[in-house]
């Protein structure tokens, strides 16, 4: 166990940094767990990866709440969706398998990359407005349909938060960023509801790898507000690319 954790805690560290700064450190994370945690089922694996991710990304949330003004009306009521979601989501798995979902996923993450990708300007300003009626049922429907993708595939869910908060939110990229770890924060909690009464989280290594998880958030969210807008875009044009690599060989693969 000793060996493990001197493995996986740098890489936990790291992964809260990105998940704080634009969310995507799943990319990194759970790879890692796969290879490090080799007798571990993937129920198992899940279970210590969102135990970490959530004490990580409860931190990032005060950094940026101490920081910023969060519209909390409109992403409260989201993110409690996106917990029904990801719960419905995990309940799914023994019923569907879940890489019929990701030719669909890949479609409409390479939109969300192309969009950003050819609109320097997108995020670089807030214009946003208090929230109506209408934006709180848009942010519900966001929540609940994001929720289920976390909880039924799971990587790359803060990076879709990301682009949605910016493109019917109007806000910036740095705001959206906060406000994506709240709702994400509310999925990584619902797929604990499932997985600790079943006995999936190990919390020997689930404890201190969200310890450095939380070393990682509040590096990531200093320097997301440090660096501002056009680094966060940077970055998440970096970690979409990335997950729309591997799920593209994930689908490939299946069909080879």
């Amino acid at each position: 166990m000793t060996h493990e954790l001197l493995l996986l805690l740098p890489i936990s560290f790291i992964a809260g940094a990105i998940n704080a700064a634009v969310g995507g450190g799943g990319l990194i994370g759970v790879p890692a767990l796969y290879g490090v945690l080799t007798s571990y089922t993937p129920a198992q694996i899940m279970g210590v990866d969102k135990f970490s991710s959530v004490m990580g990304h409860a931190v990032s949330i005060r950094q940026y709440a101490a920081k910023m003004d969060l519209p909390w009306r409109l992403i409260l009521p989201t993110a409690l969706t996106a917990f029904a979601g990801a719960y419905l989501g995990v309940r799914m798995l023994d019923l569907m398998p879940s890489h019929w979902m990701r030719p669909i996923v890949i479609v409409v993450l390479a939109v969300m990359l192309a969009y950003t990708w050819f609109k320097p300007q997108f995020g670089h300003q807030d214009t946003s407005r208090a929230p109506t009626r209408q934006d709180l049922a848009k942010g519900a429907a966001l929540g609940l349909a994001l929720g289920f993708y976390d909880g039924f595939i799971g990587p790359g869910t803060g990076s879709f938060l990301l682009f949605l908060f910016v493109r019917f939110f109007h806000f910036d990229f740095l705001r959206a960023t906060a406000c994506a770890k709240v709702v994400n924060c509310g999925t990584n909690a619902a797929t604990l509801v499932f997985l600790i009464p079943a006995g999936m989280v190990n919390y020997s290594l689930a404890v201190p790898l969200g310890a450095a998880a939380i070393a990682g958030s509040i590096a990531g969210s200093h320097l997301a507000m440090k660096g501002g807008n056009h680094w966060i875009r940077r970055l998440f044009l970096t970690l979409a690319i990335l997950l729309l690599a591997k799920l593209s060989w994930e689908t490939v693969r299946v069909w080879l």
